[in-house]
């Protein structure tokens, strides 16, 4: 029997957990991207002190989804959940130009974890409904995600409050844990 849910699971038809951590710094839109997945509906948050941890169903992944706290102090923390994670999605505020230097020094740090050697990246561009928000593109430059070698990546521009292309987000993060996407693209 599990020779066939192994071989379901390959072409898709099966059921297979992954384990996601979602990162960025506070205020980016992590907690609202999480209940906007998992409830669709927009949810007023307040600061993520510790983490909040919820399943969310998605075509034929189950995604265990782990919201860590992004606040300067809290950060040091994140490496107590990266063990056993496939994927990492890091939510950007791309209105918040003055802490894209901060938010590109984070994302390497956390990508040269060796836990977190093989986890795919899927970044959130978030907030591209206000009028100063960098694109994708731009946020792609910004944190020098080009550069990566080695690790399946993508950066999806996206509203968490509308939930306008976290869907799209996760079609690609599907694909790429499954092995039915391009390696590596962005938006």
């Amino acid at each position: 029997m599990g020779l066939v849910t192994s071989i379901l699971d390959s072409l898709g038809f099966g059921n297979s957990q992954r384990r996601i951590l979602m990162i960025g710094l506070d205020a980016a839109g992590k907690t609202t991207v999480l209940y906007k997945l998992k409830l669709g509906e927009t949810m007023h948050t307040i600061p993520t002190i510790g983490f909040n941890v919820e399943t969310v169903e998605y075509k034929n992944l189950t995604f265990t989804m782990w919201d860590i706290g992004g606040q300067e102090k809290i950060r040091p923390l994140w490496r107590h959940y990266y063990d056993g994670s496939d994927a990492v999605i890091f939510v950007v505020d791309a209105n918040d130009r003055d802490r894209m230097e901060t938010v590109a020094l984070e994302l390497h740090k956390l990508l040269e974890a060796p836990e977190l050697s093989e986890a795919h990246l899927l970044v959130f561009a978030n907030k591209q409904d206000l009028p100063q928000s960098l694109s994708a593109a731009e946020v792609m430059d910004k944190l020098q995600v080009s550069k990566l070698r080695g690790r399946p990546w993508h950066v999806q521009p996206c509203v968490a409050t509308t939930g306008e292309g976290l869907h799209a987000g996760l079609d690609w993060l599907a694909g790429s844990l499954t092995g039915r996407s391009a390696p590596r693209r962005q938006r």
